[in-house]
């Protein structure tokens, strides 16, 4: 620590030194303060005003669609034609099956049921195909039957997304009657509940046994 003398002399050094610099800055400033005329006073400024252009004009001649008319006139409308034929444009890119993949997910989700298993039993009951048809009259992705069809709401068995919402309600219906059971609940998917009850089990019928077979082959 310095003396109470030199702590003094520094202080007053630095204050005279500050002050100094104070008046020789304020005297720099008031002499070109006194030479300075605004811009646009002069004849050069007003020159030069002739040639800045307002910023609204700017962005009409460089904008393509006309992005300044909607500073300048905020009433102009934009139509959102263009959107929705870009957003439709999106969903027609994908694929039939990426479609249909859409519509599993999001109805096994909406059952709460095993999105593979949904899948597995779409496999082996149409192969994708949301036209298939089978002999005895089954329709769809998840080939329902007529009368299961209308017992379940669906209004056209051919449409992917009521095919699929039908069959994943019936599906989750024979899960339901066999507490979670998913093998019995594939051959009452199959063969119907009567014939899984009759038998305590898988029905001995060959078609029936393969069925949950190829199945839990692809689930499990």
């Amino acid at each position: 620590m310095f003396s109470a003398m030199i702590q003094n002399l520094l202080s007053s050094s630095g204050q005279a030194n500050a002050m100094q610099r104070a008046v020789q800055m304020n005297s720099y400033i008031n002499k070109y303060n006194s030479q300075w005329t605004p811009v646009e006073k002069t004849s050069e400024g007003l020159a030069q005003s002739k040639d800045i252009q307002s910023f609204d004009t700017v962005l009409k001649k460089s904008a393509k669609v006309k992005f300044g008319d909607l500073l300048t006139n905020p009433t102009t409308k934009v139509s959102a034609n263009i959107y929705t034929a870009q957003a439709n444009g999106a969903t027609e890119t994908l694929s039939p099956r990426q479609k249909i993949n859409n519509i599993i997910s999001k109805i096994s989700k909406k059952h709460g049921i095993d999105e593979k298993l949904v899948n597995a039993v779409i496999k082996q009951e149409s192969g994708y195909n949301p036209n298939a048809k089978s002999k005895v009259g089954a329709m769809g992705l998840m080939q329902l039957m007529p009368a299961t069809a209308k017992g379940l709401g669906v209004t056209n068995p051919m449409d992917p997304e009521q095919n699929v919402e039908g069959g994943v309600k019936y599906l989750k219906s024979m899960l339901n009657r066999y507490n979670g059971n998913v093998i019995l609940a594939l051959a009452a998917y199959n063969a119907g509940p009567g014939a899984v009850d009759k038998y305590d089990g898988i029905p001995p019928y060959k078609e029936t046994q393969n069925y949950v077979r190829n199945i839990l082959s692809n689930y499990l």
